[in-house]
């Protein structure tokens, strides 16, 4: 596999931030890999190859990202019989559980989606985000469930990348949260970051702080008058969006703990956010047609359902 050169200009949204967040945003690559590749000068930012990862970019900047070929895989594969929704040779769509953390990590060097995708695919992935990474251009949280988007080759992920970065992917979650609505449905623009204390967790931020997080909701159903079951199609996609604009709305997901209450006793079992990504829909990077791939409702969700509709 040969170097990959990756090209890109700037948009407004983005003015003013630093370029290796920028870059990791824009290339869904981990931020330590950006570092490395600026630090390395693979990062070409104006006709300038000594640049800083703190430099602030701007509207109209033009950048250039020489991704050297690949390390070798050292992650083991692993079949975990993986539940793929949609495959072909470009990419596939795969319906992640509850439980499975998406790539390694400190803690988590095994049974993760991409220990699974390595054996599925027999080591075929996009190589351009690391060695962890293989193939990931998104991710969902460890209890979030559902469509998640793989890439096999490079060229598939840039394209990818780029409709991530131009919020032309449709995402759509099912969750159930707590509260009744004054409205069936509304829209959620308030910007996320980190939180200023907790830095493990994630908030809405203001005064010009955090990144635009757009998130629309519907009412799919009220239950037993303390819950709601609802469709989030997101906009936009900052870690832990639904969970922090659900939170500061004041309708948490049932489950999430890190943003809301303890689950109500008949709950205690449940594991995490009741949280599904139920829809994705992208432009095909090979055969330039839309597709949209389903994930059925997972059985703990379809069990809480049932529940709270006595």
């Amino acid at each position: 596999m040969e170097e990959e050169i990756l090209e890109l200009t700037v948009t407004d949204e983005f003015e003013g931030i630093r370029l290796d967040s920028y870059l990791a945003e824009a290339l869904t690559f981990s931020r330590a890999y950006i570092q490395k590749l600026i630090k390395n000068n693979n990062v070409n930012y104006n006709g300038n190859l000594n640049v800083k990862a703190k430099v602030p970019v701007h509207c109209n900047d033009r950048i250039i990202v020489s991704v050297p070929e690949p390390e070798p895989i050292e992650i083991l594969p692993e079949n975990l019989n993986l539940d793929i929704l949609y495959e072909d040779e470009d990419l596939l769509v795969v319906n992640k559980p509850k439980g499975m953390v998406v790539h390694p990590s400190t803690g988590h060097m095994s049974h993760t989606l991409v220990n699974g995708l390595l054996y599925h695919c027999r080591g075929k992935l996009s190589g351009i985000n690391g060695v962890l990474r293989p193939g990931i251009v998104h991710r969902i949280d460890k209890d979030t469930t559902g469509a998640l988007v793989v890439c096999k080759t490079n060229d598939a992920h840039q394209s990818l990348a780029e409709q991530l970065s131009e919020h032309s992917i449709t995402r759509k979650y099912e969750a159930v949260v707590y509260n009744n609505f004054l409205t069936e449905e509304g829209t959620i623009d308030f910007p996320i970051g980190r939180h200023p204390v907790d830095r493990k967790k994630m908030a809405v931020l203001t005064e010009g702080k955090g990144r635009r997080a757009v998130t629309h909701y519907r009412v799919l159903n009220s239950l037993n008058r303390q819950f709601n079951h609802i469709e989030c199609h997101l906009e936009t996609g900052r870690t832990h969006q639904i969970r922090v604009h659900m939170s500061y709305i004041r309708h948490p997901i049932l489950g999430d703990t890190v943003y809301g209450p303890q689950p109500p006793r008949q709950f205690s079992g449940l594991q995490g956010q009741t949280l599904h990504a139920r829809t994705i829909g992208f432009i095909h990077p090979n055969k330039n047609q839309y597709i949209e791939i389903e994930a059925p409702l997972p059985q703990y969700f379809v069990d809480v359902l049932k529940t709270l509709g006595k």
